[in-house]
């Protein structure tokens, strides 16, 4: 069975912002890797692009652990 591209995009607007922006990171580091040169300014913009997004991403991560954890207690 064959995926659509109509069929992919449905199910990518499903997903939660924090997935969305995950697969984007994804999509974009091998896009990048898959070329040969890169300017170095170009890949310090990118690195601290993807230090301050995967940063975001640990603290949504701690709070919902967090927020886990607090359900847990009161159950």
């Amino acid at each position: 069975m064959s995926t659509t591209r109509q069929e992919l995009l449905e199910s990518f607007d499903l997903l939660p912002e924090r997935e969305k922006r995950e697969i984007a990171s994804e999509m974009i580091r091998r896009a990048f890797a898959a070329t040969p040169e890169l300017d170095q300014s170009q890949l310090s913009a990118l690195y601290a692009q993807f230090t301050e997004e995967d940063g975001d991403l640990a603290e949504e991560g701690v709070e919902d652990y967090e927020r886990g954890l607090r359900i847990e207690d009161a159950e």
